[in-house]
């Protein structure tokens, strides 16, 4: 059994959450439970298969041989029923720089792209900071519970100007683990209109609750000329630090066309350790990640019962995937500025702003509950003590 209960100190060790704290909420004096990474000890496995790496003394430049293919290969196959081959498995540094390679071999400055919003902050940045045109399409939210605008979504891919969909599957923030229904409408939509879809897939692995997640390619291998994948290990194992995704591009001219400029980016050569890390966990990691979703659903479904306790009037539905919760704080009828201002200056609890995620998310908060369950229960305490000072019934 694994210890996610385990408080790990992560002063000192250059973390991202917790560092850019004052930077982010003008205070180091919050706790912080908004950056995407786990407060959890990476399994067993990948620090065994890092630390034996670490003893051979020389870090010089790697290649990586079929095993990382096969580690990917392999854990599609089990996770996925995703049957591909290693030729299909193009390294990238991240996500989103392969969405970023995407963009530029498939678009052209002044083309369009669509996303869906509410949504991760970066996805504006990267098509705008890259003279690509923004199209949104808005979620739409009944009772907590988003589902997408079919209509408008036909309407903005049948502009001749669009040529790709940036999709969020599943979606941060709002947890939704997409139906097949749904999924189809999406590819039959961008089919018809020439609109290629990258699918970021980074949380394909969170499903929670009994709730599949479906692979766009491989649900749909009739489209899979129009489709590139964008997969990690790093939300999955809580190894982000060591930027090592993939993407899975089955369609050989698709898949030569990114390879060519994948390479003219020179972001194709990687690092040691994140191919180590990578094949530990895909390797032997399900029984680790098996009981982090356990634990994760018991720390969610300790939040739901809080909230229905003690202020009813947030709205939260319960994500279908990811252990990001999407917290709706309209019923306290702040401003924005303000209900940041509180969390921060009242609470001292360290949330992400749900304007980051756009115009869409304004009233809202997200947090991450990839911690310990006593932190979360803090983060909660602390929210309540800023509804008890700022909410008129």
């Amino acid at each position: 059994m694994h210890n996610f209960d385990r408080i790990i100190n992560r002063e000192g060790t250059d973390s991202y959450k917790l560092d850019l704290r004052d930077a982010y909420f003008g205070t180091n004096d919050v706790l912080p439970l908004w950056v995407a990474d786990m407060d959890f000890a990476a399994p067993k496995e990948v620090q065994e298969a890092l630390a034996q790496r670490v003893d051979h003394d020389i870090y010089g430049y790697t290649i990586r041989k079929d095993d990382f293919s096969n580690a990917i290969t392999s854990w599609l196959s089990r996770m996925h029923s995703w049957q591909v081959g290693n030729e299909t498995i193009e390294f990238t540094p991240g996500v989103l720089p392969a969405i970023v390679v995407a963009i530029h071999e498939f678009t052209n400055p002044e083309d369009k792209i669509i996303i869906q919003t509410p949504v991760y902050p970066p996805f504006y940045s990267i098509v705008t900071d890259n003279d690509r045109v923004l199209l949104k399409n808005n979620l739409v939210e009944t009772d907590g519970y988003y589902n997408i605008d079919f209509e408008n979504l036909e309407e903005l891919a049948q502009d001749p100007k669009t040529k790709m969909f940036v999709f969020s599957n599943p979606h941060n923030p709002v947890g939704r683990a997409w139906k097949r229904d749904e999924l189809a409408r999406i590819v039959k939509i961008c089919s018809d209109n020439d609109v290629m879809i990258v699918s970021d897939e980074i949380h394909s692995d969170l499903c929670l609750f009994g709730n599949k997640h479906i692979v766009l390619a491989n649900e749909f291998p009739e489209y899979a000329h129009q489709i590139i994948t964008c997969m990690a290990p790093s939300k999955t194992f809580n190894i982000a630090g060591f930027s090592t995704a993939y993407a899975v591009i089955t369609d050989k001219k698709v898949r030569t066309q990114f390879h060519k400029r994948l390479v003219g980016l020179q972001m194709h050569m990687g690092n040691l350790f994140g191919g180590v890390a990578l094949e530990a966990a895909y390797n032997n990691g399900d029984a680790w990640l098996k009981e982090m979703k356990a634990y994760l659903e018991e720390n969610i479904l300790m939040v739901d019962a809080f909230i229905k306790e003690h202020m009813p009037e947030v709205g939260f539905v319960v994500p279908e995937a990811t252990y990001l919760l999407w917290f709706n704080f309209k019923a306290w009828g702040l401003p924005q500025s303000k209900l940041k201002k509180a969390m921060i200056e009242i609470g001292k609890v360290g949330l992400n702003d749900g304007v980051s995620f756009g115009a869409e998310g304004k009233g809202y908060q997200r947090m991450n509950i990839a911690s310990p369950k006593f932190m979360v229960e803090e983060g909660l305490n602390r929210i309540l003590k800023v509804r008890n000072e700022v909410y008129k019934k």
